[in-house]
């Protein structure tokens, strides 16, 4: 059986601490002994101790423990989940006592019988497991509430565009391969990572989405791999990074063209190590994740540019997954359109139960630029501003010269067309606002209502 644990013991008699290490070394994996107490700052820094037998004088004559106290509370403003172990040669029960008050887990007299000494070591590193476990679980369901309080929205198309979507995440997923989406801005590229995840063996862990593009190169790394305390300015406390919370489930890297390639070796090394390492501290730590990413931007382009590094594009990409816009799958609209409807009208309350064909052919007629996200946008807005059970094609605020596909030339227009022009950018520009809209255009509410009305806009 591996030997696990490793302990720190701080005394300033050289014959206690080789006693000492030469008791516990036959049962631990490394034990590390110091007599100056100043040198513990540095020794956690650099080191994850799982168990500190701490000595509680000493300076020369002294007994109140003073010092024992003073680096108890250092130790534990370093490592709050520390498990610390008292050692003196004075049995004062007053003082054992406080200690426990003070967050010591337990008091150990010099000198000592072997046999407590170990039992008290077992306990400690059993409690010290708890305490990591507990704090690992407090960040994992923290992470696990906020996945939760994303909406779910549950993939819909019908175009064999998406059916080979669909095929692709059903192979994938089951497997540990990294993937790679592709996709212009709102196709859905989050939703495919999180169907990939939701099919997979890792499916009851957490799901970690990280957007690369939000994350400046300052917080890149405390980030992604997490700091201790004192690290840097703002390092309060220790804290995870988004691998070390990811671990055993899915990390999902959106918009990874964005990152910096003074970065992209850092992330590259973490891949092909799994392994991170927090700012500020030496120790590395193992992570076990999924790897998902995506993004928008023309990452082959990129890498013959030299702006995105080929050994990260060949780790990321064992399999891809590219999304079609919507505009090349405009058979997923209707039912995209009523998903949609049905989403909003409860989420808003509304006794909204159908769509007109026109509107339905007025919303296929739009080439949708910002694809299913601006759909899902535009159905909202008119749920919103709808008062009736069936949404018409004036209800949906989408830009003319777009959804012709070109502009308005002195070739074809009349006043009308001027009128209706104008009537359609004060709606935009105030999104949809009636009285906004009128101000602007100097009528009063009901004269906008009538030509909105006459126009079918």
């Amino acid at each position: 059986m591996d030997k696990v644990g490793k302990i720190l013991i701080i005394d300033d008699d050289e014959d206690i601490l080789q006693a000492a290490r030469l008791l516990l070394k036959q049962h631990v994996a490394a034990v590390d002994i110091e007599k100056k107490p100043s040198a513990i700052p540095t020794l956690l820094k650099n080191t994850s101790y799982d168990v500190i037998f701490l000595d509680m004088n000493f300076a020369r004559s002294s007994s109140d423990g003073a010092e024992g106290f003073h680096w108890l509370r250092k130790i534990l403003e370093i490592d709050p989940n520390a498990v610390v172990i008292l050692i003196t040669a004075f049995g004062d029960v007053a003082m054992a006592v406080r200690a426990i008050k003070e967050g010591a887990v337990d008091f150990i007299l010099k000198p000592w019988h072997n046999e407590k000494f170990l039992a008290t070591l077992f306990s400690a590193l059993q409690l010290r497991r708890s305490r990591l476990e507990a704090s690992n679980l407090r960040s994992y369901q923290k992470m696990v509430h906020a996945e939760l309080d994303q909406p779910y929205q549950e993939f819909v198309g019908r175009s064999s565009a998406m059916q080979h979507v669909f095929s692709l995440i059903e192979k994938v997923a089951a497997t540990d391969a990294n993937v790679l989406i592709l996709g212009e801005n709102g196709t859905g590229k989050e939703l495919v990572a999180r169907e990939l995840h939701r099919q997979s063996r890792r499916a009851d862990r957490v799901f970690v989405a990280v957007d690369m593009g939000a994350i400046t190169e300052t917080l890149f790394e405390s980030e992604l791999f997490g700091h201790v305390k004192g690290a840097f300015t703002d390092a309060r406390e220790n804290r995870a990074g988004r691998f070390e919370i990811a671990s055993g489930g899915t990390i999902f890297l959106d918009e990874i063209g964005n990152i910096p390639l003074t970065l992209q070796a850092k992330l590259l090394r973490v891949l092909e190590t799994r392994t991170v390492t927090r700012i500020g501290a030496n120790q590395q730590v193992e992570v076990d994740v999924r790897i998902i990413c995506a993004t928008n931007m023309p990452i082959y382009d990129m890498v013959a540019k030299n702006k995105f590094r080929q050994d990260l594009l060949y780790r990321i990409n064992t399999v891809e997954i590219e999304l079609p816009p919507l505009r090349q799958r405009t058979e997923d609209i209707p039912p995209l359109a009523d998903h949609f409807l049905a989403i909003y009208g409860k989420k808003y309350h509304k006794s909204i139960t159908s769509m007109h064909p026109l509107a339905h052919k007025k919303l296929a007629g739009y080439p949708w630029p910002g694809n299913v996200r601006e759909l899902s946008h535009v159905i909202e807005r008119a749920v919103i501003m709808s008062e009736s059970a069936t949404l018409q094609a004036s209800d949906f605020f989408i830009p003319e010269s777009e959804k012709s596909g070109g502009q308005v030339t002195l070739e074809n227009l009349n006043m009308e067309d001027v009128e209706k022009l104008l009537i359609r950018k004060a709606l935009d520009k105030f999104a949809g606002n009636i009285s906004h809209a009128a101000d602007e255009l100097g009528l009063s509410r009901a004269a906008l209502y009538r030509r909105i009305e006459k126009y079918g806009l």
